[in-house]
C-alpha cells in the first residue's frame, strides 16, 4: 500500500538536510496550517453543495444546477457573497464576545480536524491521549455558542444557546462512553495505534454486539451533536428564527456555518477512525488473495469512502425524521443512551476478558 508517509518524510528530511533546525520547523509549520486551511475550506464547500443534492434527491428534486458542471460552483459563488456581505454592528451587545464567539467555534473544530489520521503518516498530531484529546477540544465550541447567545442580547440568542448547550454538554457523554468502550478493546487511546490494530479487521467486526452497540449509540450522539435535524432545537426555525447565530452576519456568520459542516464531517471521520478500520482496507483472515485485491484502493480513499459513507447516513436521518421537543431530546439521551453506554462498557470489558 502507498502511504503519504513517504511524502512527508521526505519532505521533512529535506528541509532539515537544507536549512536550520529552527528555519525547517517554520516552513513545516506554516505548510501544515496552509494545507489544514484549504482542505478545512475546500471539503466545507463540496459538504454544502453534497447536502443540498442529497436533500433534493430525498424530496424528488435537482438540486443546485446552474452554477458550474452539476452546481459544484454554487457552493463558491455562495462563500464570495458571505464574504462580501457587510458584517452589522449591534448597538447593546458585548462586542468584544460577539466576536470572540464565531472565533472560539471555528478554533475548536479546527483543532479537532487537525488530530484526524488521513492516512499513515498523514496527519498533523498524534497524541498518545488522542481520544482524550478530541473530546477535550471539541468540547470548546460549546463555550462559543453559549457566548454568541448571551453576548447577542437577544432572547431567541439565549434561548438557543441555552438549549445547545443542554444539548452539546449531554450528548458528549454519549459520545465520551462510546469511545471508551473502543478504547478497553484496543488499550490504547493513541488513534494511529487503534486505526493500526484494526489491519486485521475493523473493531466494529472485532468488538462484537459491544462495539456495534457503541457505533450505533455515537452515530446517534454524534448526529446530535452537530446541532442537525432531528436535533436541531437550537436553530429551529419556526421558533427561534435562527438560534444562537440570529444576530451574526458576514464570515462571522460563515464562521459558524462552516464549522457546523465541518463538525458534521469529524463526527464521521472519527466514526470511521475508531470502528470503521480508518484508512485500513477491508481486510478478511484467510483471503489472502482479496486481501491483496483490497490492498491496491490507497488508504486515503478507503477513509474518505468510509467517512462520506457515514456521512450520508447523517443527511438520510436529516431529511427523513421531524424535529424532536426539546424534552424528547433529553430524554433520549439521559433515560435511553446514557444507561445503555454504561451497560455497554461492562459488557466490552467482560467481552475483552473472555476473548482476548
Amino acid at each position: 500500500m502507498f502511504h503519504f508517509k513517504i511524502i512527508t518524510d521526505w519532505i521533512d528530511q529535506f528541509l532539515h538536510a537544507n536549512m536550520a533546525e529552527w528555519l525547517a520547523l517554520t516552513i513545516e509549520f506554516v505548510l501544515i496550517g496552509l494545507v489544514i486551511l484549504t482542505v478545512y475550506a475546500v471539503l466545507a464547500l463540496f459538504l454544502i453543495w453534497l447536502e443540498r443534492k442529497i436533500c433534493a434527491w430525498f424530496q424528488c428534486r435537482l438540486g443546485p444546477t446552474r452554477v458550474g458542471p452539476f452546481g459544484l460552483l454554487q457552493s463558491i459563488a455562495d462563500m464570495v457573497k458571505i464574504l462580501l456581505k457587510e458584517i452589522i454592528t449591534l448597538n447593546r451587545n458585548d462586542k468584544f464576545l460577539f466576536r470572540l464567539a464565531s472565533f472560539l467555534v471555528i478554533i475548536a473544530s479546527i483543532c479537532t480536524f487537525g488530530a484526524i489520521p488521513f492516512d499513515k503518516g498523514l496527519h498533523v498530531v498524534d497524541f498518545n491521549i488522542g481520544i482524550f484529546y478530541l473530546l477535550a477540544i471539541s468540547s470548546l465550541g460549546v463555550v462559543g455558542i453559549l457566548l454568541a447567545g448571551w453576548s447577542s442580547n437577544s432572547k431567541y440568542t439565549m434561548i438557543g444557546a441555552m438549549r445547545s448547550g443542554a444539548q452539546l454538554i449531554s450528548y458528549e457523554l454519549s459520545c465520551g462512553l462510546s469511545l471508551m468502550t473502543i478504547v478497553i478493546l484496543s488499550g490504547t487511546m493513541q488513534l494511529s495505534q487503534i486505526v493500526e490494530m484494526q489491519s486485521t479487521g475493523w473493531f466494529i467486526f472485532k468488538g462484537g454486539i459491544p462495539a456495534l452497540i457503541a457505533f450505533v449509540i455515537y452515530l446517534i450522539a454524534g448526529h446530535a451533536e452537530t446541532n442537525r435535524g432531528p436535533f436541531d432545537l437550537p436553530e429551529a426555525e419556526s421558533e427561534l428564527t435562527a438560534g444562537y447565530h440570529t444576530e451574526y452576519s458576514g464570515i462571522q456568520f460563515g464562521f459558524f456555518y462552516l464549522a457546523e459542516y465541518l463538525n458534521m464531517f469529524i463526527i464521521a471521520a472519527i466514526a470511521s477512525t475508531v470502528f470503521l478500520g480508518g484508512w485500513m482496507p477491508f481486510h478478511v483472515p484467510g483471503w489472502e488473495g482479496f486481501n491483496q485485491i483490497m490492498d491496491y484502493v490507497p488508504p486515503v480513499l478507503w477513509f474518505f469512502g468510509k467517512t462520506f459513507l457515514c456521512v450520508f447516513l447523517a443527511l438520510w436521518v436529516r431529511w427523513s425524521f421531524p424535529r424532536l421537543r426539546i424534552d424528547q431530546l433529553l430524554k433520549l439521551e439521559w433515560k435511553v443512551l446514557m444507561p445503555i453506554s454504561f451497560a455497554n462498557i461492562v459488557l466490552m470489558a467482560l467481552w475483552v476478558l473472555i476473548f482476548n
